[in-house]
Parts: C-alpha cells; sequence; structure tokens
C-alpha cells in the first residue's frame, strides 16, 4: 500500500522516511565529508529541508566513534537549552547516560547576572569538561559556544564530543568558525559554517549517532 489515498498526498510514514533519505541523497553531495559519518550530515540535512546547506557541514573524522565510546562509558550529555533537549530522542540513550540542562539552575542565574552574560553561556560554566566522557551540544546561543571554547583553551581539557549548531546574526558565523578549527586539529564533533543553524539540527546530529549506535549494537 502506498499511502497515496488521502487526496493524493502520501501518508505511509515508512515510506515518507525512505523517500524523503533517496531524495537527500540524490540531491546533496556530502563527499567532502567521512564516509562513516555521512549519516549525520543527512540527518541534519532532513532536519532542515536544505540540501543548500551540505556544503557547509562540517563534521570529523570518528566522530561516531568517539561519541559510542562516550555512551558507553555512562557520559553525561550537556546541551545549552530545553529546547535543544527536547529534540534528542531519549528513548535511544543507554542506561546510565545522563542529559542535562543547567540553564534555569539557580548558580546559573546569579553567574549570569555578576558577570553581566547571557543564561547560555552562564550554564555552560558548570558543565564537566573535564571528562573526556562529556560529550557537549549546543544548538541555540553563540554565547554558549564561546564560553565553552574559552574553558577548553583556558583549561586545557576536552569532552568526548562538541555538536556546535548555535543559529543567528551576532556571533554565530565566529563562534563556529572557532569550533571548526578545533575539528581540523582533531576534536572530535560537528558543526554548520555560516549563520544558520538551531537546535533542530543540533538534535538531528545527536539522534544520527544514537540510531547508528544502536543499529551498530543490533547487528
Amino acid at each position: 500500500m502506498s499511502g497515496e489515498d488521502n487526496g493524493g498526498w502520501l501518508s505511509d510514514p515508512e515510506e515518507i522516511y525512505r523517500r524523503s533519505f533517496a531524495r537527500i541523497a540524490e540531491e546533496c553531495d556530502l563527499t567532502h565529508l567521512p564516509e562513516t559519518e555521512r549519516h549525520i550530515a543527512a540527518r541534519i540535512i532532513h532536519a532542515c529541508g536544505l540540501p543548500e546547506l551540505a556544503p557547509n557541514i562540517r563534521i570529523s573524522p570518528g566522530l561516531q566513534a568517539a561519541v559510542e565510546a562516550a555512551l558507553d562509558a555512562g557520559c553525561a550529555i550537556y546541551v545549552d537549552t530545553e529546547m535543544t533537549r527536547a529534540g534528542i530522542m531519549r528513548r535511544l540513550l543507554p542506561d546510565g547516560v545522563r542529559l542535562r540542562c543547567l540553564l534555569h539552575a539557580p548558580k546559573t542565574k546569579k553567574l549570569a547576572r555578576e558577570n553581566h552574560t547571557t543564561l547560555t553561556a552562564a550554564s555552560v560554566t558548570s558543565w564537566n569538561i573535564q571528562s573526556e566522557s562529556s560529550i557537549c551540544i549546543i544548538g541555540n546561543a553563540p554565547t554558549a559556544l564561546f564560553q565553552l571554547l574559552d574553558r577548553l583553551e583556558r583549561e586545557d581539557s576536552f569532552p568526548a564530543a562538541i555538536l556546535g549548531f548555535p543559529v543567528g546574526f551576532i556571533g554565530a558565523t565566529e563562534s563556529k568558525e572557532r569550533l571548526h578549527l578545533l575539528l581540523q586539529r582533531g576534536i572530535k564533533g560537528a558543526t554548520l559554517l555560516g549563520r544558520a543553524g538551531g537546535a533542530g539540527m543540533a538534535a538531528a546530529a545527536m539522534n544520527a549517532i544514537l540510531l547508528q549506535w544502536r543499529r551498530n549494537r543490533a547487528g
């Protein structure tokens, strides 16, 4: 059954999914990305419906394997906003993995007032990036990514992976260019160069990794 029985529009969810990713494969050139990480890029494009963004996606080699190792180790996943957290498929997370958003913690509000910065940037100061098994996901605020990158340079420590997709006209491009430099130095992560981004893309990148992790263990 095709599912095209509702006035001509497709209603079968599995067929919609299959055709969507087939269309992405037809329209997007992802050869600039590591072959083992291209499924992440496809999911990002699926989340926004913009194949023209494909050339701006950057994913470091070995990102999938690095995140899988962190998941197996019972990592903490830090996100910048509740919107980013809401987009991540929690049903795919293994037992023992914590998905944490510290945006509304009392300490965060205090730090934001004292440092005259955004809540998202202040929340990053409480992330445990000393552990190589932590994963950092930023889907909204450039200030959060700047704060994270400043901490990494100052403390000389790195999480297992950074998924940085802040969006906007002020700071988004610059923060992601800085992240891209780190990826070129061997840090594991993913980003989308330019102004575009958002919680949906950040969550989509993580979901792509989680889905592949589940497939790898099922196989």
